[in-house]
């Protein structure tokens, strides 16, 4: 059977000037995209070739100007399948050569068209390759976009580069922003147990934090046959508890990924220490991966440009396999890459709890961050990357089948004998 691409001629009339400005004075001119007006936030580059449209859906970049480097965007437009939340999250987009038209069986309608209808600010024609390159430099930044009637000024004529730099340059920064509350979901809901698993006994109960949650992940579950309460960032440890079965069956807790800065994320470390005190079985990505990081009394840190992308390479040191992984994080975890070693928040507490021993389980090829956590003496691990895959590789899909694994026995995760020898033996070299 062979199926016709629909094609979508672009419909809007032709763009006007937009200037990019960046807090440094970085100036770069384009063609408004999408909504013209104003736009503020931190500029960061993605380097997927494709799933766009996945990006923009991304709660995890609320607050964010996104900078695509395929050069490419737009040529399969926007449907209703895809999206990862109900609405487009990034503050910003900039681009280089959209598409002139849609060309794709699936589109429903332009992507530029959908930008302008959800009210976000784009550029295009813009070099997007020396900005990639200034910002790996310079590292990321606050930065503006300026369009319509928000480019002139009183005068009539375009407003001076300096005046819209004092104005990005007011705009809040990432650093220190608790933005999880902004991008939680209001109510609390049910993804029951899905396709094989539909009309089943659950084969685990999970009750997932929403810190920005894509709707890919409580599927992914679902399809394990899982069935997932996914509560607001405001959950209490109570609330926790009264949604997890009180028969001995499978269960456990899910920190999703999100936005903002795992410092300032005090509730909910709070309330991840609370589910470690208790046993529960925990698995957390992205954002959750810093804040097991920070429960267990390690630090966080910014990263000069984070990673953003779908071909990230991840090495999983509990097996030794190598995979290529998609990622969307300006945090990490500060903890020992090489080495065996104790939970630091163990050391502060004046009770008897105690989290032990913690490996880094998975780590950056390309940088060495730490990607990944495993805790050796409590039921919880976590990775800093998107197992879910959209859009990206399933090389990672496994790390769903080790939080059920998790789940029935209530048990650590196993790490071989070899790996831990490994890590013990490079961490006294170091020393």
């Amino acid at each position: 059977m062979t199926s016709t691409a629909a094609t979508h001629p672009a419909h809007h009339p032709g763009p006007g000037p937009a200037v990019l400005v960046l807090e440094d004075g970085t100036v770069a001119r384009g063609r408004a995209y999408g909504a013209a007006g104003t736009t503020f936030g931190e500029i960061v580059f993605s380097t997927g070739m494709t799933g766009y449209q996945e990006t923009l859906t991304d709660p995890s970049y609320h607050r964010q100007i996104v900078v695509m480097t395929a050069p490419h965007v737009g040529n399969t437009g926007v449907n209703d399948e895809d999206p990862e939340s109900g609405k487009i999250w990034v503050s910003g987009y900039v681009l280089r050569d959209p598409a002139r038209r849609v060309s794709s069986w699936r589109a429903d309608r332009p992507l530029e068209d959908e930008l302008a209808a959800q009210g976000v600010v784009g550029i295009s024609e813009v070099d997007t390759r020396f900005l990639t390159r200034h910002l790996r430099e310079l590292g990321v930044m606050r930065a503006g976009i300026f369009s319509g009637d928000a480019l002139v000024g009183a005068t009539g004529l375009e407003r001076p580069v300096a005046e819209l730099v004092a104005e990005v340059q007011a705009s809040p920064q990432m650093a220190g922003a608790n933005l999880a509350p902004e991008v939680t979901t209001e109510q609390a809901y049910v993804v029951e147990p899905a396709g094989e698993f539909a009309g089943t006994t659950p084969v685990a109960t999970v009750v997932a934090v929403d810190l920005g949650i894509k709707a890919m992940t409580p599927a992914r579950l679902a399809e394990r046959g899982v069935r997932v309460h996914v509560v607001p960032q405001s959950a209490t440890i109570a609330d926790v508890e009264a949604l997890l079965p009180t028969d001995g069956a499978p269960a456990g807790v899910f920190f999703s990924n999100g936005p903002g800065d795992p410092s300032s994320a005090g509730h909910e470390i709070e309330l991840l220490r609370g589910v470690l005190d208790r046993g529960i079985p925990f698995f957390g990505i992205c954002f959750g991966n810093q804040l097991l990081g920070r429960a267990l009394g390690y630090g966080t840190y910014k990263l000069g440009y984070g990673h953003r992308g779908i071909n990230q390479p991840v090495m999983d040191r509990t097996t030794g396999k190598v995979e290529v992984t998609a990622h969307n994080h300006g945090f990490a975890v500060d903890a020992p890459v090489d080495a065996v070693s104790t939970a630091p928040y163990d050391a502060e507490r004046t009770d008897e709890g105690r989290y032990g021993r913690v490996i880094v389980s998975h780590v950056g090829l390309n940088d060495r961050v730490v990607e990944g956590l495993t805790a050796l003496d409590v039921p919880a691990f976590s990775v800093q990357y998107h197992p879910e895959a959209a859009a990206g590789p399933h090389d990672s899909a496994y790390l769903f089948d080790r939080f059920v694994a998790l789940m029935t026995t209530r048990q650590p995760v196993t790490v071989p004998d070899g790996a831990l020898v490994a890590l013990a033996a490079t961490g006294e070299k170091e020393n």
